[in-house]
């Protein structure tokens, strides 16, 4: 870039699947650090995160899996993983086990293909009650 270039936003819907990646990765990390959080990116999913948030209080910090939708996995549990995504222009952070209690028992989808065959499932789209569930973790 020369010194007359002017920035031009891009669209996130022309980034491939790992520049879609990293640029979630940096949103998330800029609004984390509005909330006394450093991040740490890891290169190989270390326990299930893609990166860990560090607070500055020195005491706590989050396993942080990116997903590009509300999303549990049967992977995750146990392994005290937090999921962080976009919907809507909105970022959300929630702690994996404790949302699946909740959307487990609300929404049924334990019952689904997805989850007893693939081990996981999550929405494109959310209706109004499961945005009321997750508001809580709106960051």
């Amino acid at each position: 870039m020369n010194k007359e270039t002017s920035f031009k936003k891009i669209l996130y819907s022309k980034l491939n699947a790992r520049q879609q990646e990293n640029y979630n990765y940096q949103k998330a990390s800029a609004i984390l650090a509005d909330y006394g959080f450093n991040t740490l990116r890891l290169s190989d999913d270390w326990q299930g995160a893609d990166f860990i948030a560090i607070h500055i209080n020195g005491k706590d910090f989050l396993k942080v899996q990116l997903k590009g939708r509300l999303t549990f996995e049967k992977k995750y549990i146990g392994r005290d993983i937090w999921i962080c995504f976009s919907y809507q222009d909105n970022w959300f952070l929630y702690p994996h086990d404790m949302l699946l209690q909740i959307f487990g028992d609300k929404m049924n989808f334990i019952n689904t293909k997805s989850w007893t065959e693939k081990g996981g499932y999550s929405w494109n789209h959310l209706n109004k009650n499961q945005i009321l569930v997750i508001s809580k973790y709106k960051i």
